[in-house]
């Protein structure tokens, strides 16, 4: 079922957290591609076309999970930047984060995240819910 699958960017800049990730894609065998950028610019880079070459994370089938709290361009500078790509502005982000800052909730929404998710404490919580994720964007039809 190769086009169900979701390329997935994590733009996450702890490795801690990134483990976590990849540990959970492992134990519920989530084999959508992953792609690891460790702040905004980074990911910029990786979705966009780059001297001619293809970006690194292919254009279709794109979903981003991002964290705010990161260094270089944090997660809402990122936002800002990819909604006003006419390129990548459609593509679907979920924040991913540490904040439980009102503020932070709105302006994300106010950029049209498909969600707002608190990292949770303990490793099998965070791993239900990357499944979560998991069953909801494969059914989704995406471009």
């Amino acid at each position: 079922m190769q086009e169900r699958f979701i390329n997935i960017l994590l733009v996450e800049d702890d490795e801690v957290d990134v483990m976590n990730v990849k540990r959970a894609f492992k134990k519920h065998k989530i084999t959508n591609p992953l792609y690891i950028a460790g702040n905004g610019l980074e990911a910029l880079d990786m979705l966009r076309l780059n001297n001619g070459q293809l970006p690194q994370v292919p254009e279709t089938r794109r979903l981003i999970l991002l964290d705010l709290n990161m260094p270089k361009m944090n997660g809402l500078e990122f936002l800002h930047e990819l909604r006003n790509d006419d390129n990548l502005k459609k593509t679907p982000v979920i924040v991913l984060t540490t904040s439980d800052e009102d503020k932070d909730r709105i302006e994300a929404y106010n950029l049209n995240v498909a969600g707002y998710i608190l990292k949770p404490v303990t490793f099998s919580n965070f791993a239900e819910v990357m499944v979560a994720l998991n069953k909801y964007w494969t059914l989704c039809e995406m471009p």
